[in-house]
């Protein structure tokens, strides 16, 4: 019988999956309007911490469903697959699994943010209060 493989392995094998991107990085392909990103963060911890201004909120057990854009309850930003969409979580572990989801549905540029919301505060970009 195979033991599973814990959640450390499956992180590890679904990265591998794409490239992830830093907080600078994220913050330049969405001022030049390259990039589309999306905070899964629940209203908890946006609230605590504050929003990146210009993200679009789409907490985590909502978002196939609102960034499929063949699917009847897309966001009007889900125009199509080809979208690059940058996943933000608390700290870059959930939005891993999350961008794997989206490549699953065909987002292919999907990624998400390395060390999440905390790394793009600890980087000093922009950050409002929720």
């Amino acid at each position: 019988m195979n033991r599973p493989a814990g959640i450390d392995a499956l992180l590890e094998r679904v990265r591998r999956g794409y490239r992830r991107i830093d907080a600078r990085t994220a913050y330049e392909a969405a001022s030049a309007g390259e990039a589309l990103l999306v905070d899964i963060r629940y209203a908890a911890l946006r609230e605590r911490d504050g929003v990146i201004p210009g993200a679009l909120v789409i907490e985590r057990n909502e978002l196939e469903w609102r960034l499929d854009p063949s699917g009847s309850h897309r966001v009007p930003e889900a125009t199509r697959h080809d979208l690059r969409v940058v996943v933000v979580c608390d700290e870059g572990y959930a939005s891993s699994l999350a961008a794997e989801s989206l490549h699953r549905l065909g987002l292919y540029r999907a990624t998400d943010l390395i060390g999440g919301f905390q790394a793009w505060r600890a980087a000093g970009l922009p950050v409002t209060a929720a």
